[in-house]
This record gives structure tokens, C-alpha cells and sequence, in this order.
């Protein structure tokens, strides 16, 4: 920990010169050390066989992990590995995937390979369903790995593993917080410029280069899997060697620079006085243009699907249905898809959660509208395949088995179930894991179908974009392209009132796990529309939310009690019932030590209050949090697009940001004490307390 090993990087919109004197002020007077950082001094030979670990413990599902030697970061063959990784890994075009995941050998699979300082390693991966053999998935990981020398890599496969990467560094470099993150790893490798010279390599790669580089780095020699099996005569890795910096940077040749971003102003009026909004038929739309880095435009349509009482026992089906709806449609099978929003250089996600079924699309400028028309495709015509449901099924059970054992999944079903009014079926009732997993394996093909055809449809929609886009056609496009597609089923919104749940404490013993979780969750009879909703809402902050908060201050970073500890509400936006939750991982053994310390700052702060001080910082720290959330794209297009359900604009926020900034010691202590109660408290526990 020394000023001449550490990184700091500004980025996004400020004063150059101010950040500058801010920087001189709180670092310039720490002094240089007189000692120079050390070298590594040697490098570890060429691994000489097999190595095998077997790792035995309870719950879970089975997992394999391979591993191999590689270089480092700064190397040449980097772009050769990462390329590799992906061809390897990625989903569904990735070897592994086809092999091990669209054969039912296992339930997913992928590929990876950091780019460190020192030689680092390529890691592959698969994670077996319970009901699945591990021997046939081993035997087919490595296997795959390892016949690349037999199995050419294809042209085919280096230009989607190409292109993909190379998108996806476009997309990144749109985002000022990743480039500032990136940055900082490449200047962990040795020079910030390097960022920029990967890409460089990636773009000069050869289907040879990395043929070349898989046939010397993929082999059994090479590999640790598990345990160590001596072999008389083994093909070996290349040594490891250092990159010589100097001699790497030569073919450097910095290309055009990036446009400047606009300096957007994220003030909450600001951001109204631009925002166009409207409605065309059942479409409402609100539409953000505005300069980004990269051209990048970020939109999401919410349809409204059904009410409470018609998706009663549907929840699986929805789920399921939305899994697979860019997997397939009516024309494009799964690759065809993923090739077309490669060439797009966009991505395309959907999500679904108590009754609204949620698209989300990320593209450059010029090829938006080809986006979102794709987007509507999968939406309007799926092709549900019973292939990929047996995969996205398998994948869903292998995750449910994992949570059974997982101290933190136990306890959120548990405390989600206690005191839960709603019947099995109800959208809002909690299932255990025997009932999750048998309502996912019942669902059909035909189920999926009938889901889509009865419910799925715009008769309300929401439809935002932020970012770099022609916003004259967009929405008399985005209207035209759904007109007239009404689903059979009626469409409400899902109450969810407030319900009386009793104070418990309930506590899951956890096997062999190293970690351990604690929650107190109560909730509070407040929306984010009443009057007490500010203050609340910068007490918690105030109490475990912030950077500053009581609850971090304390248990992490005095006492170092925890990994991690904080608090939140998650606000009801309709109707008065919100809930309030505090949680700490730590290690089993300081269990009681840590609820001590959450229950005693609880009361401290009940008793005591917050002091004026606290409370002016926390207010200035609150605000300029919701200010930042305002200048994420993606947050932005997601609030933009929930306003319109709920009829209101970004004035609601600048009154909330008022209310925040008037709020004195008084109010924020009078509201804490008014809706936080311990003796209220449901306590869940979980981990390996023996």
C-alpha cells in the first residue's frame, strides 16, 4: 500500500483543474517511498503433469473446473487466449456449450482468461444437474478441450468469437465507469495504453494465431483438474517468460480518438425539459436523446401481462417462457439470433416480475431500430424449442439444488414464507424449494405456447430510450410495429398490500459452509408516495446505507466483523407497505458478536438519534447518490420507463431531492423512531454454526 503502486482514475463529467487541486490536496503530501516496489524474482518452470484436487462438501451441485498455464497479460498470445476462451465457452455457440449443455452432460458451461500482470491461466467450466452423471461430463470437458489439435478451430468460430469480443470492448468503452475500471487493470498490467493495444491484437488476429496458441497451451500436461498423476513422457508448455514492455509497445500505434461524450446535465428538471413523451394507441413513450461515447442507445419496452387471478399457478410458466425468448423465433433459430445481434453489435435481454414482462435493448445509433424490431420479433413470434427448455430447465434446477444449502437462499425463502397470507399459485406467495422444483419440471412446451398466446401482448405498454437516436420516428415506429396485438387475458396490476407478520427468529444449520449470513427484515407501513417517505428514506441512510453509515462504520471497518453489512428499504411505489432490512455476511464464529454489534447501533441510533452533523453530511451524500443514479443510462431509461405506469415525471424527483435537502435532525430521528421497531424484528440466520 504505497502512492507509487496505486491507480486513481476520474471519469465522466467534471472540472479537470478542480479534480486536479482536489487530488494534490488529499494525496500530494504522502511522501514517495525511498524503496523501489519489488520485482517477482523468479518464474515457476513448465508445469510437468496432471494435477487433480477432489473438493467434498455438503450441499451444493456438482462442478468441474479445469485450468491451464498460460501468459501474461501484456503478451503478444493474450488476444490468442482470450479469443480462445470464448470459441470455448461462450453460449450456445462455444464448444463446451454444444457438447456437455445441448447434450444434457451437464447444465451449463463456460470459459474464461484474465489478463494479470505475471502469467496467468486460462479456466473452464461446467456445473453438472443433480440428476447427472459426473464421470460423462468430465470425460467430455476435457476431451473438448483437449482435440483441438484433431478438431481444428473453424473460420466460423474464430469470426463470431472475434466479433463478439471486439463488440463488446465497443460497448464497454461507451461507459465511462467500465473505461475508468479497465483502465486501472491495464495500468495493473503495466501501461494504461494497453487497453487499447488488445483491442488492436484482437482486430489483427488470425484463425492460425490461435489454433497456434490452443494446440501448445491445451494439453493434459498443462492442466490442473484435480489429482496429480505422474506421466513418463508429457508434450510441454512453453516456459513461462515476462513481456517485455518496451519491445511490446513498439507496434503501438494510437488510433483516432473516441468523440467526447456530452456533458449531460442529470438534474432531475434538466432531464425533464428534454425528455419528449407522448402516447400513440396503447404505447406510451418517453424519449431521452442526447450525445454518448460510442453512439450508444439504451431502450426498454414494459408490457403488461394479465392480473393476480389469471396467472394464478403461472409463475414457472412465465419464467420459463421468458428464458427462452431469445432462443428462438419463428424464422431464426438460437445462433441465427446471436449472429444477427452480433453484426447489430447490440444485445437483447427480457425479464419478467409480477405481471410485467420487460425488454431491454442496448445497440449503437444506426442499428437501434434494427434492434428493437429484432427484439419484437422474439417477443411476437417465439419458437419455443423442447430442446433448449430441457437446457434452461436443468439450468433453473441445478441453481434451485445450489440454493438449498446456500446460507443466504435458506434464509430469504424462509423469512420471504413467514407471515406470507397468499395461497400456493398466487404470484405473491413464496414456494419452498420441493414445490419450485416440481412446478419447473411440469412445464411444457405446450404450456409455454398457451402462456404466450393467451397473455402476452401490448394492450399496455411502456416503451423509453436514452442516449444516441433519432427520436422523431422511433415511437410512430415502435407503434406501428405493435399495433393491434392485444393478448386474450385481461390485464391489472398485482396489489401488494400491507400484511402483519409476527416477530420470529428463525436459524438453518449450513454444513461446510464457510460463510454465514443474518437478516432482520420488518415491514413499514409507507409507500414511497407519503409524506414520511424523505426522511425514512435518508435515516436508513443515515443508518446503514451510505459509505459513511453506522452499521458499515462499525461492524466492517472498526471492529472488521464482517465482509459485508448494510441496510435498505424496499419501497412499495403504490401502496403503503414497504419493508425495511439489514444483513451482514461474516464468518460462523463471529455470529453473535455480529448481531450484538447490528442490534446495538440499531437502538443507539433509535435512542440517541443521529446527530446534526451526521445528518447534513448524509443529506449531501443522499443527494448526490440520487443525482449519479440520474446520469447512468441505464438506470435513467429504467425510471423513465416505470413514470409512465405510474403517471408521474421527473419533477416527482426534484420534490423528493427538495424534501431532502429541508429535512433537519428532528424529522429524520422522529422518523426512525416513528417506523423502525425491534420488537418487530423477523431474524433469519444461516451458516455452519457448530
Amino acid at each position: 500500500y504505497r502512492p507509487d503502486n496505486a491507480t486513481l482514475i476520474v471519469s465522466g463529467r467534471f472540472d479537470p483543474a478542480q479534480v486536479r487541486a482536489w487530488v494534490g490536496q488529499s494525496f500530494g503530501p504522502i511522501a514517495r517511498p525511498a524503496v523501489p516496489l519489488p520485482r517477482l524474482p523468479t518464474l515457476d518452470p513448465a508445469q510437468e503433469g496432471e494435477r487433480e484436487v477432489t473438493l467434498r462438501r455438503a450441499g451444493g451441485v456438482p462442478s468441474l473446473l479445469v485450468g491451464y498455464h498460460s501468459v501474461p497479460g501484456a503478451h503478444r498470445d493474450q488476444a490468442a487466449a482470450t479469443v480462445l476462451a470464448m470459441i470455448m465457452g461462450d453460449a450456445p455457440s462455444g464448444r463446451l456449450h454444444r457438447r456437455l449443455v445441448a447434450s444434457r452432460l451437464a447444465a451449463s458451461a463456460w470459459g474464461w482468461t484474465p489478463a494479470l500482470h505475471d502469467p496467468g491461466y486460462l479456466m473452464f467450466g461446467a456445473e453438472v444437474a443433480p440428476e447427472q452423471p459426473v464421470a460423462p461430463a468430465r470425460q467430455a470437458l476435457l476431451e473438448t478441450l483437449e482435440s483441438v489439435g484433431r478438431e481444428p478451430i473453424t473460420a466460423e468460430e474464430f469470426e463470431r468469437a472475434q466479433a463478439r469480443w471486439l463488440k463488446s470492448w465497443e460497448q464497454g468503452f461507451s461507459d465511462p465507469e467500465r473505461v475508468g475500471v479497465r483502465l486501472s487493470e491495464a495500468v495493473a498490467l503495466g501501461d494504461w495504453r494497453l487497453h487499447f493495444l488488445i483491442r488492436d491484437r484482437v482486430r489483427e488476429l488470425t484463425r492460425e494465431d490461435v489454433q497456434r496458441f490452443a494446440v501448445r497451451r491445451l494439453l493434459p500436461a498443462n492442466r490442473t483438474l484435480g489429482a496429480f498423476v505422474p506421466t513418463a513422457e508429457v508434450a510441454r508448455a512453453p516456459a513461462p517468460e515476462f513481456a517485455d514492455l518496451s519491445r511490446e509497445m513498439q507496434s503501438f500505434r494510437p488510433r483516432e480518438a473516441a468523440a467526447a461524450a456530452e456533458g449531460f446535465d442529470a438534474a432531475p428538471l434538466a432531464i425533464e425539459q428534454r425528455t419528449q413523451r407522448g402516447r400513440i394507441g396503447t404505447l406510451q413513450y418517453a424519449l431521452l436523446p442526447k450525445g454518448t461515447r460510442g453512439q450508444v442507445a439504451l431502450a426498454t419496452l414494459r408490457l403488461h401481462v394479465g392480473d393476480a387471478e389469471s396467472l394464478r399457478g403461472k409463475a414457472d410458466t412465465a419464467a420459463l417462457m421468458t428464458a427462452l425468448l431469445d432462443k428462438g423465433s419463428a424464422r431464426m433459430n438460437r445462433q441465427q439470433i446471436q449472429d444477427r445481434l452480433d453484426a447489430l453489435r447490440a444485445e437483447v435481454s427480457f425479464g419478467f416480475s409480477m405481471g410485467v414482462l420487460t425488454t431491454r435493448v442496448q445497440a449503437r445509433r444506426d442499428s437501434l431500430m434494427p434492434a428493437l424490431e429484432l427484439a419484437i420479433e422474439l417477443l411476437r413470434q417465439p419458437r419455443f424449442d423442447p430442446a433448449v427448455l430441457e437446457e434452461v430447465r436443468q439450468r433453473a434446477l441445478a441453481s434451485l439444488e445450489r440454493g438449498r444449502k446456500e446460507p443466504e437462499s435458506l434464509v430469504d425463502n424462509a423469512l420471504d414464507r413467514h407471515g406470507n397470507p397468499y395461497l400456493p399459485g398466487d404470484l405473491r406467495y413464496e414456494p419452498t424449494f420441493d414445490e419450485r422444483a416440481q412446478s419447473l419440471r411440469a412445464v411444457s412446451v405446450a404450456d409455454l405456447a398457451e402462456f404466450h398466446a393467451r397473455f402476452v401482448g401490448a394492450a399496455q405498454a411502456e416503451f423509453a430510450a436514452v442516449g444516441d437516436f433519432d427520436a422523431g420516428p422511433l415511437p410512430f415506429a415502435m407503434a406501428a410495429r405493435l399495433a393491434g396485438w392485444v393478448a386474450p387475458m385481461p390485464v391489472a396490476r398485482i396489489p401488494q398490500p400491507m400484511t402483519e407478520t409476527p416477530p420470529a427468529r428463525l436459524v438453518f444449520q449450513t454444513p461446510d459452509k464457510q460463510n454465514a449470513v443474518l437478516v432482520l427484515r420488518q415491514h413499514v407501513a409507507l409507500s414511497d408516495r407519503d409524506d414520511d417517505y424523505p426522511a425514512l428514506l435518508l435515516a436508513n441512510y443515515l443508518l446503514g446505507q451510505g459509505g459513511q453509515s453506522r452499521l458499515w462504520t462499525r461492524i466492517r471497518e472498526r471492529e472488521g466483523l464482517s465482509y459485508s453489512v448494510a441496510s435498505w428499504v424496499a419501497w412499495n411505489p403504490y401502496e403503503s407497505a414497504s419493508t425495511w432490512q439489514a444483513s451482514a455476511i461474516f464468518a460462523p464464529a463471529n455470529r453473535a458478536a455480529v448481531e450484538a454489534a447490528l442490534m446495538q447501533e440499531i437502538e443507539r441510533a433509535l435512542a440517541q438519534g443521529f446527530s446534526a452533523e451526521e445528518v447534513a453530511q448524509g443529506r449531501d451524500g443522499l443527494l448526490s447518490f440520487r443525482r449519479l443514479s440520474l446520469a447512468q443510462d441505464a438506470r435513467l431509461v429504467g425510471t423513465l420507463a416505470f413514470q409512465m405506469e405510474q403517471g408521474e415525471t421527473m419533477g416527482r424527483i426534484e420534490e423528493i431531492n427538495q424534501a431532502i435537502s429541508r429535512l433537519g435532525v428532528d424529522q429524520v430521528n422522529a422518523a426512525l423512531r416513528r417506523h423502525l421497531r425491534p420488537n418487530q424484528f423477523v431474524v433469519g440466520m444461516g451458516g455452519d454454526f457448530r
